[in-house]
């Protein structure tokens, strides 16, 4: 089913101008896309439950951000990972790094988290996201954060002449971005199915002149919170996307190459690898919990209860400094380093640098692991 076609432009390049939008025929899904949606909602569920049950879980929802948060960013080629930004989070990074990207992310999930409980799905919503994305960030005087483009863009190539995909002038943009908007407000469709078509359109109108991606990616996760299809939300594909970050700029071709059903078929899989995912570093946090719970409550009282406090506190930023147990936790500078110390013996926390002598930083690897499987 076409959903577009490439249309000559008075300034001899060639752009794609979407069609009305749902178009005939695109909503008429095979057997085996219904499957697989199936597949992929059941899995969702039993994401979402096992997160009602996960103790501290904002405190873990925190970590998944940053995983996503990271791999979101990556694909648009920021080169820090995922410790960058926890050192930077943390106050205690001395390195030149990008991780800033990950960090304006992660402002951005949050607040369209928040924002939704008040505001409908919207444009402006979209409008929105993207101007938490966009404003501070490095390509931010370029991007014009919150503005739909006024201009012409394109993806890869050097000019519109030789790009790899010309997406609608502004004025088609903002037909397609009408039609976009009616079809949030469908309720007849499966919530995955629509998650993953909306994905799509949107980075085949990209209505800004930068951040579409990391803004695309975020709409999936916050469509589907909005769904109430997540109660929290957990469900990030940022990661299934860089893994497979060819194919998914494949896909993405195909779809607006009109091959809907080849994209869907892939954004379904990706859904299904990643609640399946999901739910195995559930377990994994868990029983690495249970197990640094029996090591603290092994200490006298006192200590206990403080150290219940501090370790809920590293499953939201695992990176720890007698300064962050001060500031943070409202310990004595010595009562925060006797603390530290004591996870140091009981091997939940390890010094990010050996051979540092004052000022040391300590990190819960351990549990950082676990997103960097």
């Amino acid at each position: 089913m076409a959903i577009g076609t490439l249309v000559k432009q008075p300034d001899g390049y060639t752009a794609f101008i979407p069609d009305e939008f749902p178009s005939t025929g695109l909503l008429d899904f095979p057997p085996a896309i219904i499957a697989k949606a199936a597949q992929a909602e059941r899995l969702i569920g039993k994401l979402d439950g096992i997160t009602h049950v996960l103790p501290d879980a904002d405190f873990f929802l925190s970590m998944y951000v940053v995983k996503d948060a990271t791999s979101s960013a990556q694909i648009e080629g920021t080169k820090a990972t995922i410790m960058d930004a926890l050192e930077m989070s943390a106050g205690v990074s001395v390195k030149e790094t990008d991780a800033d990207d990950i960090l304006y992310y992660i402002k951005a999930l949050n607040y369209g988290s928040k924002r939704l409980s008040s505001f409908p799905f919207s444009l402006r919503f979209v409008r929105e996201l993207h101007k938490e994305l966009m404003t501070g960030a490095r390509s931010s005087h370029f991007a014009d954060p919150g503005e739909f483009r006024k201009t012409q863009n394109w993806i890869g190539g050097t000019n519109l002449q030789n790009a790899t995909f010309v997406p609608p002038p502004a004025a088609d943009m903002h037909n397609a971005l009408a039609d976009f908007e009616k079809f949030i407000h469908i309720n007849t469709l499966m919530p995955v199915i629509q998650a993953g078509i909306l994905h799509a359109q949107f980075e085949t109108i990209h209505p800004f002149l930068d951040g579409n991606g990391r803004t695309g990616r975020l709409l999936i996760t916050l469509f589907l919170f909005e769904r109430a299809i997540l109660e929290k939300p957990v469900l990030f594909l940022s990661s299934f996307f860089k893994k497979n970050q060819q194919l998914y700029y494949d896909k993405l071709n195909a779809y607006h190459n009109n091959k809907t059903n080849d994209w869907l078929h892939f954004f379904l899989d990706g859904v299904i690898e990643t609640a399946n995912q999901s739910i195995e570093t559930s377990k994994k946090i868990t029983a690495l919990r249970e197990s640094d719970m029996r090591k603290i409550q092994a200490l006298g009282k006192r200590e206990a209860t403080s150290g219940v406090l501090f370790l809920q506190h590293l499953f939201k930023n695992p990176i720890a400094s007698t300064a962050m147990a001060v500031n943070s936790m409202g310990f004595t500078r010595p009562g925060g380093q006797k603390l530290i110390d004591r996870f140091v013996e009981m091997g939940i926390l390890k010094p990010l640098d050996e051979t540092a002598k004052y000022g040391k930083t300590y990190v819960y690897r351990s549990y950082i692991e676990i997103f960097n499987d």
